[in-house]
C-alpha cells in the first residue's frame, strides 16, 4: 500500500472501542512519512498525528485504505472531462490516479464521541461496499461496480472533538497533503457549518455528518455542500402534530437547549410549533454550554418553572447527564419528558426505566427493517461486523457515501461542478428509508423523519429494543420553503 503523508512522530491514542461507547485508549508510536507492511487484519491503518489538538490528552488521528486493494484507470469519459475544464479544488489531481481520497472528521473524543464512533462505523461500512460493489451499496447507486468510477477509496479520520478549529484545520491538511475530493464527518453543526464554509472556498465537496441545525442549509448553505439527515424544521413539524394530540392545547413548557446554532434552530423551530399551533407557552429556556459537568442549576430553574413539559434538546453525552439528572430531581415525575431531536444510544445511557413513553423525533430506527427490505440488509450487514445494531448516526453516515457515490457515478466524472449538479438533477433515488430525493435549491434531502415512543422493560424484545415506530412522516411537507432560512448557494467555481 502507498505511504500516506502524516505530520511529526508522536504518541497517539486510538479509540479501539467499536461498541459504540467511549474509545478507550491504545498508546501507538508512529514515525511521520514511513510506509508499513500493514495486513488485513489491521484494516490498512496508518496513524498520524493530529497536530491540531487543544486537549489535555493527544487526540487521534487515523489513515485506513478503505476495502480491498484494487488497480484501475480513469475512465475515458473522465479523460476528456479532464480536457474540457481548468483545474479547481483538488481536481483533477485528486483523481487522476487509481485511487481517491476522503477526509474524515468525526468527534472521537469528548461530549458527542459515541456517536462519533457510531457514526464512523456507517462510513467504514459504505466504503467497503462501495469498494467491494455490495449489493446493499448498488441497491443506492446502481451504476457502481467496484470504486467510485472504478476507483478505490480510501480515507482519513481524525479526531475533531466537536470543536470547528480542528475539524476546518484537519480537513485543510488532507485537501493540501492528500488531496480529498471529498469532506465529512460532524456530530456538531457548529461543524458542519464550519465546513460548510471551507468546502465553498476550496472548492471541495463536503457531505454533513450529523448536523440538525436550520443553518447548514439554511443561512449557511453552500453550493459545495450537501445534507441527508432530519433537521430542527422538519424534527418541529413530524413530531409537533403528535404532542399536541398526546398532551393537548395550551400547555407549558420548558426547554433544555445546548448553546450553539444546533441547541438555538432547533428550540427555535419546536417551540415555533407549539406556540403557533397549539398555543403552548414556553416558561424557561435553559441555555448551557456544550460539554457542562453539572445541571442542576438550570435543572431548578426548570423545577420552579411550573413547566408541564421538559423537551431536552441537549445532544452525545450532554443529554444522558442532563436527563439523569433531571430523573434524580424528581422532575420527571412531574413534567413529561419529550425529546425533540433523538440522541443516538440515550435509551442505552439512561435506561429505558427513564425513556419508556417518552416521544422522539429520529433519523432511523433499526425495527424499520420490519417495513424496508434495504433498511433490513443494512442492520444485518451492520449488526454482522460491528456486533450490535446500527443507530442513526451510521446510518446517515453509509447513506451520505453512498448518495455520494450515485451522484458521481451518474455525473460520470469527479469534476466537482459536474457532481454538484448531478445531485442538483432532482433524480429520485432509493434509500435506506424509501425513495428519496435532494431539492436543488438548498441541497437538503427530501426524507421522511421518523417518530418513536420509548418501550418499556417489559415490552421489550431484546436488549437493543428501546423504541416503537409510531409513524414514518413524509418529509416534504414538514420543510420550509426553500430561500426561508436565508439560503443562498453560492457559485460553482
Amino acid at each position: 500500500m502507498p505511504a500516506v503523508a502524516a505530520g511529526d512522530p508522536s504518541i497517539e491514542r486510538e479509540g479501539g472501542s467499536r461498541t459504540g461507547g467511549r474509545p478507550d485508549e491504545r498508546a501507538v508510536v508512529v514515525n511521520a512519512g514511513t510506509s508499513y507492511p500493514l495486513t488485513i487484519a489491521d484494516r490498512h491503518r496508518e496513524i498520524f498525528m493530529n497536530p491540531f489538538s487543544t486537549a489535555k490528552s493527544t487526540r487521534r488521528a487515523v489513515l485506513k485504505a478503505g476495502g480491498g486493494l484494487l488497480a484501475a484507470t480513469a475512465l475515458p469519459r473522465f479523460a476528456r472531462a479532464a480536457e474540457d475544464h481548468p483545474p479547481i479544488g483538488t481536481w483533477p489531481a485528486g483523481s487522476d490516479g487509481s485511487s481517491v481520497f476522503i477526509g474524515i472528521t468525526p468527534p472521537l473524543t469528548g461530549t458527542y464521541a459515541a456517536q462519533g464512533e457510531d457514526e464512523l462505523k456507517g462510513y467504514e461500512l459504505a466504503v467497503e461496499h462501495i469498494n467491494t460493489g455490495h449489493p446493499l451499496i448498488k441497491a443506492f447507486s446502481p451504476k457502481t461496480k467496484k470504486g467510485v468510477l472504478g476507483k478505490e477509496v480510501k480515507y482519513g479520520v481524525s479526531d475533531s472533538g466537536a470543536k470547528p478549529n480542528i475539524a476546518v484545520q484537519a480537513q485543510q491538511r488532507f485537501i493540501s497533503e492528500n488531496k480529498a475530493i471529498l469532506m465529512t464527518g460532524s456530530t456538531s453543526s457548529a461543524v458542519a457549518v464550519a465546513l460548510n464554509h471551507l468546502a465553498q472556498r476550496e472548492k471541495v465537496l463536503y457531505v454533513a455528518g450529523i448536523s440538525g441545525s436550520n443553518d447548514t442549509t439554511g443561512k449557511d448553505c453552500v453550493r459545495y455542500g450537501f445534507r441527508q439527515d432530519f433537521y430542527g424544521q422538519t424534527a418541529a413539524a413530524a413530531i409537533g402534530p403528535v404532542l399536541l394530540k398526546v398532551f393537548g392545547k395550551n400547555r407549558k413548557s420548558a426547554f433544555m437547549t445546548p448553546d450553539y446554532t444546533y441547541g438555538h434552530t432547533v428550540t427555535k423551530s419546536v417551540n415555533d410549533y407549539l406556540t403557533q399551533n397549539g398555543g403552548w407557552t414556553m416558561v424557561t429556556n435553559q441555555v448551557s454550554p456544550l460539554g457542562a459537568p453539572d445541571y442542576s442549576s438550570y435543572l431548578t430553574n426548570i423545577a420552579n418553572s411550573g413547566a408541564e413539559v421538559l423537551l431536552n434538546v441537549n445532544w452525545g453525552h450532554d443529554a444522558v447527564l442532563s436527563t439523569q439528572q433531571a430523573k434524580q430531581f424528581g422532575i420527571l415525575e412531574k413534567m413529561k419528558l419529550v425529546i425533540p431531536y433523538q440522541t443516538p444510544f440515550l435509551a442505552k445511557e439512561v435506561g429505558p426505566e427513564i425513556t419508556q413513553g417518552v416521544y422522539a423525533a429520529t433519523d432511523f430506527w433499526w425495527t424499520l427493517e420490519d417495513k424496508y427490505p434495504l433498511a433490513k440488509m443494512f442492520v444485518e450487514t451492520f449488526q454482522k461486523k460491528y456486533g450490535y445494531r446500527p443507530e442513526w448516526g451510521a446510518e446517515n453516515a453509509y447513506m451520505q457515501f453512498a448518495l455520494w457515490a450515485e451522484a458521481v457515478e451518474n455525473a460520470g466524472t469527479f469534476y466537482p461542478p459536474a457532481v454538484i449538479k448531478s445531485y442538483e438533477a432532482g433524480r429520485k433515488v432509493n434509500s435506506i428509508v424509501g425513495e428519496v430525493y435532494w431539492r436543488a435549491q438548498d441541497h437538503q434531502l427530501v426524507r421522511p423523519v421518523i417518530i418513536v415512543k420509548g418501550k418499556t422493560p417489559k415490552e421489550m424484545k431484546n436488549k437493543e429494543d428501546f423504541w416503537e415506530v409510531t409513524e414514518v412522516v413524509p418529509g416534504l411537507p414538514l420543510m420550509q420553503k426553500p430561500d426561508a432560512f436565508g439560503c443562498s448557494l453560492g457559485d460553482y467555481t
